[in-house]
């Protein structure tokens, strides 16, 4: 289902998380007071604004209560950020989400009533090390403080075999989401399927279960 979301603050993070929501179908609102930022991308997206984030009376006009989701992406302005975030959540926003750039910044956008913090730069550290340090995982997505999604490569004693006769479900607490060959799409998977060596698999699993992938 369609989502109205509005993301405030287009560094470099902001501008990339807006046009890949507003490829994805979402309405997508952006605002931020570079005018030249907001020429670029006013065609990228539903609607682009320049607007002074600091600015109580700015903020107010940008219909945050029509949102669905609200991003703040400053995460080096931290006046700007709580501004924002508080003025969503008086305006009954469901879901505030806040980019925080220190452990400071994150506790004060909880305090005042973000629902999600973000550290791109953290996240995406972490990502890079599960795939650097991993001969088979060929990507990894954190879904929650347990979970993970992950592409991993079938080890050579799964190929030949189907996810029926592997039963990686209660050998490895392991569900298998989707399968491709490498190079092609995504899709649904049938448990008959012998797999092949040219598989990558999208599977979820808790993060604890990783160690058992090198």
């Amino acid at each position: 289902m369609k989502k109205s979301v509005a993301v405030l603050g287009l560094g470099k993070y902001g501008c990339s998380l807006a046009q890949s929501l507003h490829d994805m179908g979402q309405d997508v609102l952006v605002a931020d007071k570079n005018e030249g930022l907001i020429k670029d991308i006013s065609s990228k997206v539903t609607a682009a604004v320049c607007a002074n984030l600091e600015s109580e009376d700015e903020v107010n006009v940008l219909g945050l209560q029509n949102m669905d989701i609200v991003i703040t992406a400053m995460g080096g302005n931290i006046a700007a950020s709580i501004m924002c975030v508080s003025i969503a959540k008086d305006k009954g926003v469901p879901t505030v989400i806040a980019k925080a750039s220190s452990a400071r910044m994150a506790k004060i956008l909880s305090r005042v009533g973000a629902d999600k913090i973000i550290d791109p730069e953290q996240e995406g550290g972490v990502r890079s090390a599960r795939i650097l340090a991993s001969t088979s995982i060929h990507d990894y997505f954190e879904l929650d403080d347990n979970l993970c999604m992950v592409e991993l490569q079938p080890r050579s004693t799964w190929i030949g075999k189907s996810l029926m006769e592997l039963n990686l479900r209660q050998k490895y607490n392991m569900n298998v989401a989707a399968i491709k060959e490498k190079g092609g799409t995504w899709g649904y998977v049938s448990p008959t399927k012998k797999l092949n060596e040219k598989n990558l698999l999208m599977v979820i699993l808790e993060k604890d279960d990783l160690r058992k992938w090198k």
